[in-house]
Order: structure tokens, then sequence, then C-alpha cells
């Protein structure tokens, strides 16, 4: 996800984001080991839109 999709999500569904993400990762996680895995990069896209994510959640906390 991009920064500007981001800022547009409230916080629940920032948390349903990440809540999917995580599990497309895990699923990922187990193809990688079957081999069966297309794309390797998504294991990094989908880490690096669920550290945004939660970095946008911290945000709105303390803000």
């Amino acid at each position: 996800m991009k920064k500007k999709e981001i800022k547009k999500l409230n916080n629940s569904e920032i948390n349903k984001n990440i809540e999917k993400l995580k599990k497309d990762l895990f699923n990922f996680r187990f193809q990688k080991i079957n081999g069966q895995i297309k794309s390797p990069s998504k294991l990094n896209e989908t880490k690096k839109s669920i550290a945004r994510l939660k970095t946008m959640l911290g945000n709105t906390k303390n803000a």
C-alpha cells in the first residue's frame, strides 16, 4: 500500500488491513518453503506494508 492510500484509512480499517496482511505473510512463508511462491518479492512488500500501517497507527495514537 502507498502512503497516500494509508492516510485515507481510519484506525479500524488499518487494523483490518494489518490482520489481512499478516495472514498473507503466513501463507507466503509456507509457499516459500514448498517452492510454490511465484514472486519472492511479495514477502518483502507485505512486510513493508505491515510496517507502514503500524507506523501510521502509532502516529494517530500519539497525535
